[in-house]
């Protein structure tokens, strides 16, 4: 190891050293995350201002920094399925929310698939009023590898009839499931475990004794998973500082001013939609303020990792301690907004490509037919979208192929991608919370005394 980068690895532990400090001075947890996110932005712009993006030692240094960045990623990772499953599970043992389970289903689903309609309106509309086409971005040598790539992804998917579709959705195996090895495992453990939770409901009515003894059980594993989650969310702004520090310090801001007609009007795209959120909860009466401060270290880490999966211990543990959701109706937004109605993912961005893409092959986007169309298309296509990387480019190739357009001009944005990818990610994650919050007022579940509470407990 060079002397330079032994230098920025010891500079790292001093940052991460303030933080600690901070916890032990019991600075709150969203000041924290904050914190963190300023230092990782300073540091990694520092750092690149120094070395440059591509330069050995920072290549050198942020591979120390993963450690504690992707190292944290990986433990959220490590419990996502785990927590998936029993969240799904424990939400039918639950008397009061098992027998109100298909409402509590339909209401959530529908706020995630509504709203990501809306998200591809809005998409269109910001597309228009930038004027934002595929013909004014340049192909190098790097979009263009990425636009065969996505064109093989295409073709391999077109080789899929929808029912082959809907059939990789099933768990064949739960046990391979459980290992997140297919790009539909979260989705087909949410389907294992619901087919649990109905068989409990079944065993409850015939066999109580039984039934009873597994509702213990779950319980207690519950309350053990949620202990790991708890312990894990403790290293939040730790994950923070690093992942930051590593996305600022190398960054290619030269593809970002070059293409920064694009981020911008990715960005005013998903600011619009999440105060489209914030209209909503003040439409249910809730402050939207008071949610946005409470979910802005969820959002924070969601933003920094671009994972709604490895975001999901967070999520749920905002919306039960924080903004008074019953741990049922979160558990199956959380684990529902990681496959379905996707608002970042699955519906500003495909709607934003699709527009940009149509001028190229002679259709006008301001046609009524084909806006409707691309909204409908984006609206069923956002089922099982993953949850991780990725999850926007596969359902813009879906979006794509089902409006028959040429799916490698979503390749165009691969130099700028990573960057917007955090905010679609971070939207995402709003999403799934603002489903969760409006389900339970509307079910008349919402704990209003905790959701108004200023004091935060996602940290713990």
């Amino acid at each position: 190891m060079s002397l330079l980068g032994l230098v920025n690895i010891v500079l790292m532990v001093l940052l991460l050293l303030l933080l600690f400090y901070m916890q032990k001075k019991h600075v709150s947890f969203s000041k924290r995350v904050f914190a963190a996110l300023g230092l990782g932005i300073a540091f990694g712009l520092i750092l690149q201002l120094i070395y440059g993006a591509d330069s050995v030692v920072l290549s050198e240094s942020i591979s120390w920094y993963n450690i504690v960045g992707n190292g944290y990623v990986k433990f959220l990772q490590m419990i996502v399925m785990p927590l998936v499953f029993i969240s799904i599970v424990s939400a039918f043992t639950k008397m009061k929310l098992a027998n109100n389970i298909g409402k509590i289903s339909v209401l959530i689903l529908g706020i995630l698939v509504g709203t990501t309609a809306i998200s591809a309106l809005v998409g269109i509309g910001t597309t228009v009023a930038f004027d934002l086409e595929a013909f004014q971005i340049e192909a190098g040598e790097a979009e263009q590898a990425r636009g065969e790539a996505l064109d093989q992804r295409s073709a391999d998917l077109q080789g899929k009839s929808f029912p082959d579709q809907i059939l990789d959705l099933l768990p064949a195996n739960p046990f391979l499931d459980f290992t997140g090895a297919r790009s539909t495992s979260t989705i087909a453990v949410v389907i294992f475990a619901a087919f649990i939770g109905i068989a409990f409901l079944g065993v409850r009515r015939k066999d109580p004794e039984n039934a009873e003894m597994f509702s213990k059980i779950i319980d207690a594993v519950y309350s053990i998973i949620m202990r790991v989650v708890t312990l894990i969310l403790r290293l939040t702004p730790y994950g923070v500082l690093a992942i930051m520090t590593r996305v600022t310090a190398t960054s290619d801001y030269g593809a970002i001013y070059k293409l920064g007609k694009f981020v911008v009007a990715s960005y005013v795209a998903l600011l619009i939609v999440f105060g489209i959120h914030l209209l909503l909860l003040s439409f249910a009466g809730l402050n939207p303020i008071t949610y946005l401060k409470k979910v802005f270290p969820v959002l924070t880490f969601a933003f920094t990792s671009r994972t709604s999966a490895g975001t999901l211990p967070l999520n749920i543990k905002a919306q039960t301690k924080d903004l008074g959701v019953p741990e049922g109706i979160a558990n199956f937004a959380g684990s529902f907004g990681l496959s379905i109605g996707q608002n970042g993912c699955a519906g500003v961005y495909p709607a934003m490509l699709a527009v940009m893409i149509a001028p190229t092959v002679g259709i006008n986007p301001l046609n009524p037919t084909f806006i409707l169309t691309v909204v409908a298309i984006v609206a069923i296509s956002s089922f099982g979208v993953a949850g991780v990387g990725g999850g926007a480019t596969f359902a813009a190739i879906l979006v794509l192929s089902a409006l028959d357009l040429p799916v490698a001009l979503a390749g165009l944005l691969i130099s700028v991608e990573p960057l917007i990818d955090m905010g679609r990610t971070a939207l995402n994650v709003s999403g799934s919370m603002t489903a969760g919050v409006l389900t339970s007022k509307i079910t008349k579940d919402l704990d209003t005394e905790t959701y108004a509470n200023p004091t935060q407990q996602l940290g713990a």
